[in-house]
């Protein structure tokens, strides 16, 4: 049984603590927050579970790990002194507010011998895990591009732009199913309504595969898209998690083409087939979530989203945050 604290009763911290309560190998021990209403409601659901607004006094309960669920600010900070007294950490995603932060958290579980995690819930989704599966097995053929859409209007965030709130969902699931590492990126963006945080952004990223991946991400518009298409040289797959079923198409469509030796020559035909949509699990992804950070901690192996592939999202994050401040220019991904 592992034992585990909770910091952040606000938006995403109440499903964490509810998955966490279910798992058969996880007790809640304490919640902290530092609003006392929102522990209020801790203590109606769960009144077996105790509460703080100290951090300091979650710290000292005899407990195994820390699972943090605060503004991307203050994770450096909380996660740093959960290691230094010796727990194993779950970090809301982003890592961090900036890749220093990221590798210095990075750096300091591998020397406290404790799991480092980070809440990408999407690469532990049955939709995404399905889609590696299918990539793995290679019915796509060679990968050709990323295509990703994440609008809405609103949420806006006060601590981060449009880029580090939408685009690391994407990222993360890019980063998942390519199994690839970008090289550069080139993004461009503009905030319209009175701060300085981009609010609309477009991101491009170039893969030494010759794979593209290209994103648009915006908090003014006036439909929720979530969508991400995956193109390969034999099939192609329409992944769109506002659907209630049939999330994932993967669709028998594609280009043949056939060259002499001369450019004049060259011929291509369109294929088009079957359109199949796979059934998938019925599991909540925080589930599965859980069952990894448990498995890492007790087997003493890295979780499939560790602190090392949040470091590469965050690299992606900055990059792409530098590249709108030179109005578009392509930076390097090192």
């Amino acid at each position: 049984m592992i034992k585990v604290g909770v910091v952040g009763f606000g938006y995403w911290g109440p499903n964490l603590v509810r998955n966490c309560v279910e798992h058969d190998d996880i007790e809640v021990v304490r919640v902290c927050d530092m609003d006392a209403q929102r522990l209020k409601g801790v203590t109606r659901r769960y009144p077996n579970i105790q509460t703080t607004t100290s951090f300091d006094d979650l710290l000292k309960d005899d407990i195994d790990a820390v699972i943090i669920a605060t503004p991307v600010a203050t994770h450096a900070r909380l996660a740093k002194k959960a290691f230094l007294a010796g727990k194993h950490v779950l970090l809301e995603k982003p890592i961090a507010a900036s890749l220093q932060e990221a590798q210095e958290l990075v750096d300091l579980s591998r020397k406290a011998g404790k799991v480092l995690m980070v809440d990408h819930v999407f690469v532990y989704t049955p939709a995404v895990k399905k889609i590696k599966d299918i990539c793995r097995a290679g019915q796509l053929g060679d990968i050709i591009y990323f295509d990703a859409v994440r609008t809405n209007l609103g949420a806006f965030q006060k601590d981060v732009n449009v880029i580090w709130d939408l685009a690391v969902h994407d990222v993360s699931i890019m980063q998942f199913i390519l199994g690839q590492k970008p090289t550069s990126c080139s993004a461009t963006g503009l905030s319209y309504f009175g701060n300085h945080l981009e609010s609309i952004a477009y991101m491009t990223l170039f893969f030494p595969s010759n794979v593209i991946a290209h994103f648009h991400l915006s908090w003014a518009s006036p439909v929720k898209v979530r969508t991400i298409l995956l193109g390969g040289d034999k099939k192609m797959i329409l992944y769109d998690d506002t659907q209630a079923s049939e999330k994932i198409k993967i669709y028998d469509k594609g280009i043949d083409v056939v060259s002499k030796e001369k450019l004049h020559d060259l011929y291509v035909s369109y294929r088009s087939g079957d359109v199949v949509s796979p059934k998938l699990e019925n599991t909540e992804a925080l589930k599965f979530m859980c069952d990894d950070f448990v498995r890492a901690i007790t087997t003493n192996t890295a979780p499939i989203s560790d602190g090392v592939f949040s470091l590469d999202v965050i690299k992606v994050l900055e990059a792409a945050s530098l590249s709108i401040k030179k109005r578009g220019q392509e930076i390097p991904i090192l």
